[in-house]
């Protein structure tokens, strides 16, 4: 089993003469003013949450955007800050966007463009050619701060996601010596859905300056490679999982992303989270009703307006547990400069005002909603208390809130109910799988959760366990690291 220190030594002797760094638009810690202090905190992101400890086992540097108001104030001259805080382990190097280019590559050509074509959840994307200009532009800066790092010696780049996928190309233009692996958190479409887009050709260029692309499952593995086959002059090998093109080989695998199942588990069992549980149920005034539970960023892709429905059907057609039910939304808002996302915040706050207005019974009512980003004792404690947990994704690469929630279970209690367009369904197969766009089958799978007697919670529960364990963050990073070293430095 892949643990922090084998992955550690797995570094130290493979890559030894390689700097490793790290690259994503989200960094893992924001400095940010709270009056006239200042304080740190790790924000609401799965790739941060999932990459964090694999950084602390590699050391090395991470380059991520300069996101919080705080942030220039803590760097040094070279834009450094060595984190984690407590126990610093790598240092995190900050770039500085202005508004301008935050706007066209995040907000427009990153979550305008390639969010939407993506994810399969009837999002029309936009494809406006400055924000196109723009991304190219940032990824450009991106590929200067890693050149200042490297120079023309050697180094092993990991890449992060679809925000970046240019950086490969600029990398290997400018540094033969660089290595580079390229992890993309989403989905990726078929070939059919991303033609439509009109800069198809250079993104897939950028990415198959790679020498490994990694992706969450083989499905979207299969399309990637499907559309390279359609769009470019590329030979695809289906046998080898590899697509050369321009006289460069790229090897293209699933890694399914995963949670640091140890740590989770230790931090559940902590006399804090204890406390935390006791304090959240008396300020939120619940006693002894059965409690569901979600975990998002408010995103489109959750499917949390189907889950709101789910539990307005569930209720209504089993009105014996009125009063005894209540479901704990928490999450932040996200990407609200986006006009899709403005109606989603909108329609997630009308129906959680219907639903409690229609069903509520004096103090009583259905859904709490938590919009503020929780410190990880409350999430926690929000995992250790919950009957049932729900991730009704309608389209997700992987989605680590259902894996969380496993390895916080260390009491094999709970039920997982689990979408099964999220790529977790397909290693979480004790979980109750559920289309969430099916409100009925969706309000039955909330009942068969309540009432599943103890014996058969624990025995799905185990397993699941078993599962995460065992294909932790650990062992996804040194599969990656395995198949760089096996496909470019010949080990």
């Amino acid at each position: 089993m892949w643990t922090k220190d084998s992955l550690c030594e797995l570094v130290r002797e493979k890559l030894g003469d390689y700097k490793f760094i790290a690259v994503s638009n989200r960094e893992p810690y924001v400095h940010t003013y709270s009056g006239h202090q200042v304080i740190c905190r790790r924000p609401p992101s799965g790739l941060t949450a999932a990459l964090d400890p694999v950084m602390q086992a590699c050391g090395g540097i991470w380059i991520a955007h300069g996101s919080g108001d705080a942030d220039r104030r803590t760097v040094d001259r070279n834009n450094k800050v060595s984190v984690p805080p407590e126990k610093p382990s790598y240092s995190l190097k900050r770039i500085w966007l202005n508004k301008e280019e935050e706007d066209g590559y995040y907000n427009g050509f990153s979550n305008k463009a390639l969010w939407p074509l993506c994810h399969i959840v009837y999002t029309r994307p936009a494809f406006d050619e400055p924000d196109w200009n723009t991304y190219k532009k940032v990824n450009n800066i991106f590929a200067e701060s890693v050149l200042e790092e490297v120079g023309t010696g050697k180094a092993f780049v990991f890449v992060q996601d679809y925000h970046l996928a240019l950086l490969p190309k600029l990398l290997k233009e400018a540094n033969s010596n660089i290595i580079t692996a390229h992890f993309w958190h989403i989905p990726w479409p078929n070939e059919e859905a991303f033609r439509i887009c009109p800069w198809q050709n250079e993104i897939l260029e950028g990415l198959l300056s790679n020498d490994v692309m990694g992706f969450h499952i083989r499905y979207h593995c299969n399309n990637f490679m499907e559309t390279v086959g359609q769009a470019l002059e590329a030979r695809v090998d289906y046998e080898r999982y590899e697509v050369s093109y321009g006289g460069k080989r790229t090897a293209v695998r699933p890694f399914p992303i995963s949670v640091d199942f140890e740590e989770l588990d230790r931090e559940a069992q902590g006399a804090e989270v204890t406390a935390e549980v006791d304090r959240l149920k008396n300020c939120l005034g619940l006693d002894d009703e059965v409690i569901g539970m979600g975990i998002d960023r408010f995103d489109y892709t959750k499917g949390i307006p189907d889950r709101f429905k789910a539990i307005d059907g569930f209720l209504a057609k089993y009105p014996e547990y009125q009063g005894k039910v209540i479901f704990i939304q928490a999450g932040v808002a996200s990407r609200v400069l986006i006009q899709e996302y403005q109606s989603l915040n909108k329609e997630i706050d009308s129906l959680v005002e219907k639903i409690n207005w229609k069903y509520a019974k004096g103090r009583w009512k259905p859904i709490i909603c938590l919009r503020e980003n929780l410190p990880q004792v409350s999430l926690m404690a929000l995992r250790r208390m919950a009957d049932f947990c729900v991730v009704s994704s309608l389209h997700d690469g992987m989605n680590l809130v259902a894996k969380e929630y496993v390895a916080s279970r260390f009491d094999e209690g709970g039920v997982l109910i689990l979408s099964p367009f999220t790529g977790a369904s397909r290693e979480l197969t004790e979980a109750l799988l559920v289309n969430p766009y099916a409100t009925d089958q969706f309000a039955e799978a909330i009942k068969k959760a309540i009432e599943m007697p103890e014996a058969e919670k624990q025995k799905r529960m185990k397993k699941m366990r078993e599962v995460v364990r065992e294909n932790n963050i650990y062992k996804w990073a040194a599969d990656i690291i395995s198949e760089l070293l096996k496909f470019e430095v010949g080990v």
